[in-house]
This record gives structure tokens, sequence and C-alpha cells, in this order.
């Protein structure tokens, strides 16, 4: 197992190194000047050395590929170097983000299964009658609606019906727990909808398809009762493709919540992403990104190593 991992960590390594080319040289091709925005309106017409003066200090004047090199070497050694519109530390920036997302990720995942597993496992069970197509309607609508669309229908709901409108600065948990999970749950709705109804589509085939297994034949032959059939022997072993897709929707909703932080107003890490690509602030914009590819690969990591706990048969 521990060569298996370290086989798996030694792969990150030429993927990562994928990913910091292909955004550094994505970000850049995008249209626009950083230098002309940082000079505000008439840029374009602006003294040519004062221009020149400020690519040079963005170190913009250099090749690319001496400004790659430079970068990952920074990188390398855990220097991310500085915002070129806030002056400020990226990495300092980042952690004050990474508490807002981090806390919609996991809610939007608590939401989505507390969803998904019962409406899963009841539409197996139930599999043709009238509850069963009802949820798979409800699961069909959560796949085609876009989570920012679910998200701004909520939020006009919302501010329609109730008058309430998205805080401009998030409140921690500890300081207003009430307001704190007024302030998370419906952009975690958003996102735990379209989260449920991935889960329990896969959850309600793999279901089917191991209740249909002669070792479940045989656990009821024995006279054990339906819970513990289903629970026990059923379900732990449906839940193996079911990990599979959680984890990358575990993965994405990194990406979902870029959107959806932006509709709702919470200055979290896909916000800062956003207003980064805007203002074409390249360090940050490379930081960030890189970041979410290691999260991905960690959690498919993750999700490989869950397989051998589930199923004693998986081998590394």
């Amino acid at each position: 197992m521990s060569a298996y991992v370290l086989r798996r960590l030694l792969l990150l390594i030429p993927t990562l190194l994928a990913v910091s080319v292909l955004v550094f040289v994505v970000i850049r091709l995008a249209p626009g000047d950083i230098a002309l925005a940082m000079m505000g309106e008439g840029g374009s017409a602006a003294d040519q050395a004062t221009y020149q003066e400020l690519r040079k200090s963005l170190g913009l004047d250099l090749p690319w590929q001496t400004q790659y090199v430079d970068w990952l070497w920074k990188t390398l050694h855990l220097d991310f170097g500085d915002s070129y519109w806030t002056k400020q530390p990226i990495l300092q920036e980042i952690g004050k983000t990474i508490p807002v997302t981090l806390e919609l990720a996991i809610f939007a995942l608590l939401i989505g299964l507390a969803i998904a597993l019962p409406a899963g496992i009841v539409s197996a069970l139930r599999r043709d009658t009238l509850l069963d197509h009802g949820i798979r309607v409800f699961t069909v609508t959560g796949l085609a609606a876009p989570s920012f669309w679910v998200g701004m229908l909520i939020l006009m709901a919302l501010v329609s019906s109730f008058k309430w409108m998205p805080s401009v600065t998030p409140v921690p948990f500890f300081d207003d727990p009430k307001e704190n999970v007024l302030q998370f749950f419906w952009p975690a709705l958003a996102l735990g909808y379209h989260v449920s109804a991935i889960v329990a589509r896969m959850l309600r085939s793999a279901m089917l398809e191991v209740l249909r297994e002669d070792y479940i034949r045989t656990a009821r032959a024995k006279g054990l009762q339906e819970r513990s059939v289903i629970v026990v022997h059923a379900l732990k072993n449906a839940l193996i493709p079911v990990i599979t897709v959680i984890g990358f929707t575990v993965a994405a909703l990194l990406s979902g919540v870029v959107v959806i932080e932006t509709v709702f107003n919470l200055p979290g890490l896909g916000q800062y992403l956003v207003m980064a690509i805007f203002r074409r602030d390249y360090p940050t914009v490379q930081t960030v990104i890189l970041l979410i590819a290691v999260v991905f690969s960690l959690t498919n990591l993750a999700v490989d190593l869950l397989y051998a706990w589930l199923d004693p048969r998986v081998q590394y």
C-alpha cells in the first residue's frame, strides 16, 4: 500500500507541471493588458515611459519562458509572490478565503448526501413505483439545472418573499451560529441539490445491481432482517462506485463554488479567483488553479484508498 501511495504522489509531479504550464500560457493569451488596466481609464494613451516602467516592475517585459521558470522556481520554494493589484502576499489572501469556501463545500456535501442516500436507497427498493418515478424526476432535474441557475432562483425567491439579501461580510460560526448557518445554507442548498442528483442516481443503479446478487438472496434465506440485509450487505457493496462519484463531486465543488460565491456574494476562494481573472492578476490565478489541481489529485488518491477499506478484495 505504501509503495502505491508513493507512486501516486510521484505522479502528481508531471500532472501539476502540465497544469502550471497550461494555466500560465492560457491566462497570458487572454485579451487585455494588466499594465493598461492598472493605469486606469485612458491607459492606452498614457505616457509610454510610465507604461513600460510598470511592465518592467511586474516582470512582464521578460520573455514568457523566463517568467515561467522564475515563477515555478519560487513556487517550488513555497514563495507564491504578491498580488499585482493588492500588493499583498497571495498565500495570505488565500488563507482568508479558504475557510469560507471550505465551509460552503462541506455544507453542500452534507446537504447533498443527506438527500441522496435515502433517495437512492428508497428509489432502488421501490423500483418502478410512483415514488421511484418522482425521485428520478427530482434527480434528472438536478442534473439538468446548473447550480448557479438554481442559486439565482433561490436568491430571487428570498429577496421577493422575505426581503433577504446575502451579507457582504461572512459571519464566523462561533460568533453567531444562527446567522452563519442562514448565510451558508442557501448557497449550499443550490450546490447540494446538484450533488444529491448525481449521487442518488448512481446509488440507485448500484443498489439495483447488488440486490440481484446471490449473497443477498442467501442473507434473506438465512432469516436476516431486511434492514440488516440492506444496510450491512447491500449498501456497503453498492457504495464502491458511489464513492468514486462522491470523490469527483467533492473536487468539482471547488469549481462550482466559483459561481455560487459570486451569486451569493461570499468572499471565498471562488470569488477571489473570478476577481483575479478579471484583473489579469497572473500570479494569483496561477496559484489558485494550481491549488485546485492539488485538491483534485489528492481527492482521487483518497477515493482509491477507500476502495480497499470498503472491499477487502481490492489490492494495491
